[in-house]
């Protein structure tokens, strides 16, 4: 039997809504308009999984093997604090992303997909308990279908299009009115096997959420790091998901928003960076704030960089879930005094 839902993401011209009302309402902070934003935080990991035996042990915790329930469990024990520093969303992948950071050569094998594109009952069963977590804490979570270097998993492009399908019906089964739905993370990045998941077509899977849905599923696709999308993504997508990473300056960050609002498709819709490696939060000026000004909603990124504790990235596995580090820290001390938390 469904449980009964709490939480209802909407949007209303540029302005997020939960429940019917702004997020963070009546927010405004150093002359700048908070209330109507979405802000985030990568979480990818949150159901992650090796199904690779040669590869798993490289996941061990300090304190013993790779358990992917002990990290849904951590994940879920840390939400609530999340959500009392003002994040309302964060993105969780269904292929999860590169636990390294970066680097194209993926031997781990992550996925809550079947070659086939059925879902795989663990998986299926860490996200519910993600999501009626943040149902419960009136967040609106970010759930990703597709990362490149995992959908080499699917046997062809045919098991693509089921796992949208399985992904959206599995969603809907349940009754989830407080997700939005991201179909592939960085679609341009030529590291994808599928074409149905990169820019040209990526609008066919986009059709497909919101169609299958009957439009109760609001849904986009991001792009890498300082690229803004094309006018046939913007054309289709609720809401536009560029990416901070490698975008040093953050006057870049205020152009790729002025660029997304001024292509000839664009048409209102927010403006949400999901992914952003870029710190500097007690400096005048940074990437989330150059975001804040432009009115566009902010996610952080943070993975573990080489020689750096357990303590460190949200990204790198395996993950300590709680704000354990300095960055983590300077993140959600702005973010709360941003939002008013």
């Amino acid at each position: 039997m469904t449980k009964p839902r709490r939480t209802t993401i909407g949007i209303d011209g540029e302005t997020f809504l939960i429940n019917g009302r702004p997020t963070y309402a009546g927010r405004s902070w150093r002359g700048m308009r908070i209330a109507g934003l979405l802000m985030n935080s990568r979480m990818v990991q949150g159901i992650f999984d090796d199904l690779n035996p040669e590869t798993r042990g490289q996941w061990d915790y300090p304190d013993g093997a790779w358990d992917p329930d002990r990290n849904t469990d951590e994940f879920v024990a840390a939400m609530p604090e999340w959500r009392a520093h003002g994040l309302l969303s964060f993105t969780i992948n269904l292929q999860g992303g590169n636990p390294r950071g970066y680097g194209r050569n993926q031997p781990w094998h992550n996925s809550a997909f079947a070659p086939d594109g059925s879902i795989r009952d663990g998986y299926a069963a860490r996200l519910e308990r993600i999501l009626d977590r943040a149902d419960e804490l009136g967040m609106a979570p970010i759930v990703g279908y597709f990362y490149f270097g995992q959908d080499r998993r699917f046997e062809d492009e045919c098991a693509v299009v089921r796992a949208a399908e399985n992904a959206t019906d599995w969603l809907l089964e349940r009754a989830y009115t407080n997700v939005l739905v991201e179909v592939g993370n960085e679609v341009d990045n030529d590291a994808y096997t599928y074409d149905i998941i990169k820019p040209p077509r990526c609008p066919e899977l986009i059709r497909l959420v919101r169609e299958r849905s009957g439009g109760r599923l609001l849904v986009g696709a991001s792009m890498c790091g300082g690229r803004t999308p094309p006018d046939n993504l913007v054309a289709c997508s609720d809401f536009l998901l560029p990416h901070g990473n490698g975008v040093g300056e953050p006057a870049r960050i205020r152009a790729m928003v002025d660029e997304c609002r001024a292509l000839p498709s664009y048409r209102g819709q927010p403006v949400v960076f999901n992914e952003d490696d870029h710190f500097g939060f007690d400096a005048p000026d940074n990437n989330m704030l150059a975001a804040l000004g432009r009115r566009a909603s902010w996610g952080y990124f943070d993975y573990r960089m080489d020689g750096e504790g357990f303590d460190e990235g949200y990204q790198s596995v395996p993950v300590n879930w709680s704000i354990s580090s300095q960055r983590k820290r300077g993140f959600f001390r702005l973010l709360a005094e941003v939002t008013g938390a």
